[in-house]
């Protein structure tokens, strides 16, 4: 099974403007996420998918393909889906892999462990899940934890603790799991999906996979052991860096 990943850039975030192009080691912060997934065995072909002629030039400059989307979504998930759309080869069981634009720590391994959950028919997506080691991230609202059955099936995304503890009262981290933000859908899945409007639990959390388990949808997920640092703020470039730094 092999999949196309599609990684959402803009330019215009709120908290850090131009953060694609931010410089990191010498290289367009951008430009480390694409190399990373590029990496992955089972990824075919990877897509920057933006609004912004920077952007595209950047990618374009180091030898990555991207596509220029409209400026008018309001999601990630809705700009991939242009680019899926407007890609008639593809087949509906065509496996499109979202890649965050702002994890240059991505370890091509989640990569390939996201799009193997999709050999399974039943799946409509598929993402990752990590083990809360810090307790801290457990009352983390900015920290999605997720809770999921026996067959890996998720049952719902929170952002505040759950499952909740009634009896906990020692030290220890207690056993929940956080949401690492990589999907693989189906494109069939996936423009089923764009073309859903907002649900009530979506709105609430503030959490768009909310939307597809009202629906109906299917979020199958996966554990991972691999961490990552989404950058969201000029600090959060600077602790990057020093990963960087630390690996070389």
């Amino acid at each position: 099974m092999s999949a196309i990943v599609v990684i959402p850039a803009r330019y215009a975030s709120t908290r850090f403007p131009g953060k694609p192009l931010c410089l990191l080691s010498g290289k367009p912060l951008i430009q480390h996420v694409y190399e990373r997934v590029k990496e992955a065995r089972l990824v075919s072909s990877v897509i920057v998918a933006t609004d912004d002629r920077r952007i595209y030039d950047a990618v374009e400059a180091f030898g990555g393909e991207a596509v220029m989307t409209l400026v008018t979504h309001q999601s990630g998930t809705d700009r991939i889906a242009e680019v899926v759309m407007n890609r008639p080869e593809l087949a509906g069981d065509a496996v499109i892999v979202n890649v965050q634009g702002d994890e240059p720590l991505i370890n091509p391994g989640m990569v390939d462990d996201v799009i193997g959950l999709m050999e399974d028919e039943r799946v409509s997506i598929g993402t990752l899940v990590k083990r809360i080691e810090d307790a801290a991230e457990g009352n983390d609202p900015n920290v999605v934890k997720a809770v999921f059955n026996s067959g890996g099936f998720a049952l719902y995304f929170s952002r505040s603790p759950i499952p909740y503890h009634r009896d906990f009262l020692s030290a220890d981290v207690p056993k929940m799991f956080k949401h690492i933000g990589i999907y693989a859908y189906t494109k069939s899945s996936l423009l089923s999906f764009a073309q859903l409007p907002q649900s009530e639990l979506e709105k609430t959390e503030k959490l768009e996979q909310l939307r597809a388990l009202e629906n109906g949808l299917t979020i199958k997920v996966r554990e991972t052991s691999f961490e990552t640092i989404g950058v969201d703020t000029p600090e959060d470039l600077e602790r990057v860096e020093k990963c960087l730094s630390i690996s070389l």
